[in-house]
């Protein structure tokens, strides 16, 4: 006999011997062993049992059913006195699952390092409300993880791992007789969305890493998205997105960067999201999308933004520059303003300075209409700002000196609203329209400095006058005072 015939019968001898210790480890189930002998209904559960997680750990069906498992009596096996409670009922059976999950000693005594939190987090979600028939909490442990063939998170057959998990979900969210027993308005078209996704897609053709329901709903705390407990709420989706998109070594598969997340919370829109709270501001899923995630073509970025920022959008429709991006393959908004890392919007964004995002297409040396449009659109508004800024001052000098200027002043109150017009017109790149925009301004500068130019000259004015009258009155007075008292010598 060679070698190799040699090391396949020890191969052999191994597998026998130990198969002959597991088996002799197993604990005694003959309930098992009655079912498996029964060619009825409950010999399918005993068959499926032996690729469940609980059955490698040696636990009976005792465990979950109560009773003897050692006797292969039936009358003993299945009696009062042995605890045998049969098919837990649909409204209290988590419980059966919560007698181990919820205890630490127990989880341990098995060699599980999985958390005991579980059952709190659940008793916490929407999934857990009562049902609409009053059968138990919505959905429960079975409902998810089965019950005969639980098989681990980490495992391809398990209903709950990630290539599973889109049918698991839709099996309740794409069936409207049962959502329109909770929630009428909730859509049931988020699976067939999902699948039309970058997500979907990656998901559909095997690939576990990728982002499914679990991954942004979470999995035992679940809750509506309008609940700020809820991983997708929207100061919280961001944050749940940077878990795979900041990844570095899972992103580096893709070839995706994994600077967004940074980038987006110094944005405008990160900043009044999660600083200052504002939750009508857009978070990754209001651009992306949410079951339907697809990174936005360079021809939809503007539908994206407008949807938002509608005027700026039909602006931008009309004005050459719309043409000209389209034709170099630029995308609209973003050319100027940036994806991720949007910052405010500044008056130095446009004219012929350096800081102008302007001066990264146009220059003087190309002596083309946009460089002197965008120079003169710029000088308009600085123009404005400072006429703005004089004239508050003349007028302030006015109020102070007593001269009732509240007229002109609150005329100024306009000039915030024609500049915030001015800046939005800016997207036409038509210099008419925005001297259309920009002028009614200058109008209302105009004539409030005036205003109180002719207020302080007035005040001036009035002074010199009641000084002069001063004087009169004076001389007036002195003049009675020496005539009297000629009078009253010659008496």
């Amino acid at each position: 006999m060679n070698d190799y015939s040699m090391k396949i019968l020890t191969i052999i001898f191994l597998v026998i011997i130990s198969s002959y210790v597991l088996a002799q480890t197993k604990s005694v189930d003959e309930c098992r062993v009655c079912h498996l002998e029964l060619d009825d209904e409950l010999l399918i559960p005993a068959q499926n049992y032996s690729s469940d997680i609980h059955y490698s750990k040696n636990i009976t069906c005792a465990g979950c059913h109560g009773g003897n498992p050692k006797s292969d009596d039936p009358e003993i096996a299945m009696s009062e006195e042995s605890g045998f409670i049969g098919i837990p009922d649909r409204t209290t059976r988590y419980e059966v699952c919560v007698k181990c999950h919820a205890d630490q000693q127990t989880m341990n005594s098995y060699g599980s390092k999985l958390p005991t939190d579980q059952f709190e987090k659940l008793k916490n979600s929407i999934h857990f409300e009562s049902s609409y028939n009053n059968k138990g909490p919505i959905a429960d442990c079975i409902t998810c993880h089965s019950v005969h063939n639980i098989s681990k998170v980490d495992d391809p057959r398990s209903k709950v791992y990630p290539t599973n998990v889109i049918s698991l979900c839709g099996s309740c969210h794409s069936n409207a007789d049962i959502i329109k027993n909770y929630n009428p308005g909730l859509p049931i078209d988020q699976v067939a969305k999902y699948k039309t996704s970058v997500h979907g897609k990656m998901n559909t053709i095997g690939d576990p890493n990728v982002a499914e329901c679990v991954s942004c709903h979470g999995s035992h705390n679940i809750n509506p998205a309008n609940d700020p407990r809820s991983q997708v709420y929207a100061a919280n989706i961001s944050a749940v997105c940077a878990k795979c998109h900041s990844n570095v070594q899972l992103m580096k598969k893709y070839k995706i960067p994994t600077d967004q997340y940074e980038s987006y919370v110094k944005s405008v829109h990160g900043i009044a999201l999660l600083e200052k709270g504002d939750i009508s501001a857009p978070a990754c899923n209001d651009c992306h999308g949410n079951h339907g995630a697809v990174p936005p073509g360079v021809e939809s970025i503007s539908k994206v933004c407008g949807s938002c920022h509608v005027l700026n959008m039909e602006l931008f429709e009309k004005s050459p520059h719309q043409k000209a991006f389209d034709e170099n393959g630029f995308p609209e908004c973003e050319t100027c303003h940036g994806n991720h890392s949007i910052r405010y919007a500044t008056d130095d964004m446009v004219g012929t300075q350096e800081s102008s995002v302007c001066m990264e297409c146009h220059s003087i040396d190309d002596d083309n209409k946009g460089y002197f449009v965008a120079g003169e659109m710029k000088m308009l508004i600085d123009s404005l700002k400072n006429e703005d800024k004089e004239t508050k001052e003349i007028l302030k000098e006015a109020t102070q000196k007593g001269m009732d200027v509240s007229e002109s002043e609150y005329s100024l109150k306009d000039i915030r609203q024609i500049l915030i017009q001015s800046r939005t017109t800016i997207h036409t790149f038509n210099l008419e329209k925005f001297d259309e925009s920009i002028n009614e301004g200058f109008e209302i500068v105009s004539k409030s400095k005036q205003a109180g130019i002719d207020a302080v000259d007035d005040y001036y004015f009035r002074r010199v006058g009641l000084g002069i009258a001063t004087i009169i009155v004076t001389f007036l007075v002195i003049g009675l005072y020496l005539k009297i008292r000629r009078l009253e010598k010659k008496s």
